[in-house]
């Protein structure tokens, strides 16, 4: 039997740059008509042998996370509408909210689970968790899982 594929969500700071670029060079190939596998490495600064070897082994977190279910841990203050605002963000970007757990707040700060729904009318998820990072009063993000 062939070995089980593990996958990893990182953060884009803690991908290496080879990688980075290869992500780059496979968006240019799919945005522009008539560039060759060729140019798209050459203006991203990459080699075509390195761009082969890893094409199939990333994908931004947005391509892959279409149609299936995500589950994210907060840490946030205990404030009037900050639970809200937070809804709001996910539910205006097209994602569907599936479940939603709080805990008692401890310290004026609460602990949230959420589990969401990415749909193909979703906008880019990693741009959505980076709105809700950036939400005053919000602490902490993390990506439990994704299903």
């Amino acid at each position: 039997m062939g070995k089980e594929s593990k996958y990893f969500v990182l953060r884009e700071k803690a991908v290496p740059e080879v990688l980075l670029k290869v992500v780059e060079a496979k968006k240019l190939l799919d945005t522009e008509r008539d560039i060759t596998i060729q140019e798209a490495t050459e203006r991203v600064g990459l080699s075509r042998s390195s761009f082969y070897k890893y094409k199939d082994d990333i994908f931004p977190f947005s391509d892959n996370a279409r149609g299936k279910t995500v589950t994210l841990v907060l840490q946030m203050n205990d404030e009037p509408g900050l639970l809200s605002q937070v809804l709001k963000t996910i539910a205006e970007s097209g994602a569907n909210i599936l479940t939603i757990h709080q805990t008692i707040p401890i310290n004026g700060v609460a602990s949230l689970t959420l589990s969401i729904e990415i749909r193909e009318t979703t906008d880019d998820i990693s741009k959505v968790i980076s709105m809700i990072e950036a939400t005053q009063g919000v602490h902490y993000l993390k990506i439990l899982a994704g299903e």
